[in-house]
Formats: structure tokens, sequence, C-alpha cells
């Protein structure tokens, strides 16, 4: 069993905190980070992978400092940025063999990897194919299979579905749950399906501290009795259920239209009702989206 315990870790620019003594232990399995743009996510998984040094904190590999591990903690990171570069003239192949070279891994344990992970992300049968040519999906994909070269121990990946139609984000879900059993992923998306779909646990994320964390029964019951669902065929009726609620989601039927808030207590509207929170409610509660969903 794998274990990375990050104790009281803060990383400081100038007078902000981008990283404000956060403290979690990861093991095997997957992990949501959720939170807006600037909250700290990619700070944090940047010193997980010792791109960026912290400012204070430590960070613990089964028992031992990772500054004491130094290459052996390093040999054990599979990382997959959020800007994700590839050499456009290089096929999937060849820059996997690049990166495999990088990585120390050579002769047919790495030929015999390429394929193996080529087959992996559905890009075996492109594999010649100039990366420069490929969508903005496969790309990803053959960042999610350079990432997995060295078979990790620990996978982290900032924004991984980013670019992917629904099908590949499926498939990519599929291969993540498949491969967390030995494996300690961090995963952070925008995606909130994503995260609902595959995490164990999800730690939120905002102004570089923990907002939150637990599985899914931990997060939701936090959220019971605060969802509502109203049905109205009043236009005026809309206009004040936004001016005095926050509205996660609006939908307009043919004679009437439903709206999804989060409140506190129940609304006196003719027909509300309380429904069960998803992740997009908690994603509204906690932080603050200014931006309605109409469907």
């Amino acid at each position: 069993m794998n274990k990375l315990e990050i104790k009281n870790l803060t990383k400081t620019y100038g007078r902000k905190n981008a990283n404000d003594n956060i403290t979690i232990t990861f093991q095997n399995g997957v992990y949501g980070l959720l939170g807006p743009n600037g909250a700290g996510k990619t700070t944090l998984m940047k010193q997980i992978t010792t791109l960026i040094t912290p400012t204070k904190g430590e960070i613990i590999y089964n028992d031992r400092n990772i500054k004491d591990l130094d290459e052996n903690y390093r040999a054990l990171i599979g990382y997959l940025p959020q800007e994700f570069g590839v050499y456009k003239n290089f096929s999937a192949k060849r820059f996997l063999e690049y990166v495999s070279a990088l990585k120390g891994l050579k002769g047919k344990a790495s030929r015999e990897k390429i394929n193996e992970l080529l087959n992996l992300v559905g890009l075996y049968e492109v594999r010649n194919k100039a990366v420069g040519k490929f969508s903005g999906g496969m790309k990803r994909r053959v960042g999610i299979a350079q990432a997995l070269l060295n078979d990790p121990k620990i996978l982290v990946l900032d924004e991984p579905t980013a670019g992917l139609d629904p099908q590949e984000r499926a498939r990519f879900r599929n291969l993540i749950s498949q491969i967390s059993k030995e494996k300690i992923i961090i995963l952070s998306t925008h995606i909130i399906s994503d995260i609902e779909s595959i995490s164990k646990e999800t730690i939120m994320i905002k102004d570089g501290s923990i907002l939150m964390k637990g599985n899914h029964r931990d997060i939701f019951s936090a959220m019971e009795g605060k969802v509502y669902s109203i049905k109205t065929v009043s236009e005026n009726e809309v206009t004040d259920i936004q001016n005095n609620y926050k509205v996660v989601n609006i939908q307009r039927g043919v004679n009437d239209v439903e709206l999804r808030i989060i409140s506190d207590s129940m609304p006196l509207y003719k027909e509300t009702k309380a429904v069960e929170p998803k992740f997009e409610d908690v994603y509204m509660f906690y932080f603050d989206l200014e931006n309605t969903r109409e469907v």
C-alpha cells in the first residue's frame, strides 16, 4: 500500500499564500481536487511532483521525507501538466520512445510498454501519425500515456480531460478506475462529473486552503435540506427567485419553468420540493458562482 502524507504544506509568493497549511493523506485510489481557477490546485500538484519547493511543511512517502528519497521518489511519479507540449513532427510512437529514454527505460521492455499504452489510450492504429496532426483530445491521450510510461506509484493529472469529447472522457474514466487499485491518483479538473464518477475522496480547495474533504457521502451530507426544485409558469416568479436564491439551473419546458436552487430553508413557493444534492450543487454552494446554467 502506498501512502503519501502532505503535512502543513505552505507555498508563499510575495505576500500571497498559494497554498496555506495544507494537510492531507493519500493512499491507493483516486482523489479529486475541486476548486475554481486560482484556488491553489496546480501549486499543490507541482509541490507533490517536486517541480516547486514548499515554503513550509513537508511531504512524506511511505514514512520517508521525499527530500531524502530524492531521485528515487521522482522515479515513482507520473505527471500530466495542464499545459502539455509535444514535438509536433514526432509520431505518437516516436514521442513516447523519446520520453521513455528520458525516464531511463530501454530495449524490449520499453517497446512493449509503449505498445501497451498506445493500445490502452486508443492510439495504436495511428501510432505512426505526426502528433501535430492529432486533435486536442488525441494529444491529451498521448499525455496520459507518457505519464504512465514508468508505471508510476503516484499519478498526478492536471485537467486531464480538457479537450476530450464525451466518449473519450468515458474511456479515460474507465482507464483511471482500472489502474487505481495499485496507485495514488490525484486528479484536478473543472469537469465535475469526472470527479463524481471516479474519485473515492474529493478535496475542495479555495484561496489556497482546504475547504472540505471526504467521500461523496461526507460531502453530500453537508448539503442535505439545502437543495430544492421549484416549478413555476410565471416569468415574474423566475426573476424573483433569481433575485433571492442561489439558482443552480433553470430548465424551461413547454408550459413551465423548473429552477434548481440552494437555500438554507424551504422557499414558500407553491410547487417546491426538496431534492437530493449533486456535485454541481456542492460546487455552487461552496464556490459561490455567479453564472446560472439555463437549458
